[in-house]
């Protein structure tokens, strides 16, 4: 069988936690549940590098706005480990060409990416924190179940990967107007930050500098 939809299903999957797949699909291998998953990525360094930087994003992806700017960081980390996983998946079935794989993980995962950071970027419109952490542990119980579907019937979870991508992306048009008034409140925050800085008074020529003021 192909693995063409393993390889898209992950690239999907990596645009929304990179480290989540990795970790996943680890796992997997290592307790014998499925051989698609090459020795590199059941490395014990592997994966207790992996598990720590998941959590570390369960963690930033929850919190307003920090949320947007771990997404901002991820935008080329996400497209290159979907590209990656996709070509070592490859390279142990042997069925398609490791740099054709690595394209379709890694463009798979850019746009699912997109998807995610403008998702995020239109509820942190709101004020309310409730919708970052609700939001947030659906996409890591959504990667969660995708992945484990896709060990088992890649081509199932390959559709299902294919409309979430296509449902995001038409949702991500819809809450445009969200979007931009985050860049707008995010824009005026830096603004109202630089006119609150304190601004050093210059001192008149001709005074010594003895470390106190002379008006």
């Amino acid at each position: 069988m192909s693995v063409l939809p393993l390889v898209f299903t992950s690239g999907w999957a990596s645009g929304i936690n990179a480290y989540a797949v990795i970790l996943l699909f680890g796992v997997f291998g290592a307790t014998g549940l499925t051989d698609e998953v090459p020795e590199s990525l059941q490395r014990t360094d592997v994966l207790v590098a992996a598990g720590v930087l998941f959590l570390c994003e369960a963690v930033a992806d929850k919190i307003p706005y920090v949320d947007s700017v771990w997404d901002s960081v991820h935008t080329v980390v996400r497209p290159i480990a979907g590209a990656v996983v996709g070509a070592l998946l490859a390279g142990q079935n042997g069925s398609l060409p490791e740099l054709a794989a690595g394209a379709v993980g890694g463009s798979t995962a850019l746009l699912s990416h997109f998807v995610k950071a403008g998702t995020r970027m239109a509820v942190n419109s709101s004020p309310e924190p409730f919708s970052n952490i609700a939001l947030s542990l659906a996409e890591d119980l959504g990667v969660a179940a995708i992945i484990t579907f896709a060990v088992f019937h890649p081509v199932a979870a390959s559709v299902i990967a294919a409309v979430l991508l296509l449902s995001g992306l038409a949702i991500l048009v819809l809450l445009a107007r969200q979007i931009r008034r985050f860049w707008r409140r995010r824009s005026r925050r830096r603004e109202e930050g630089r006119l609150a800085a304190p601004r050093a008074r210059p001192r008149p020529q001709g005074l010594p500098d003895d470390g106190s003021d002379h008006f």
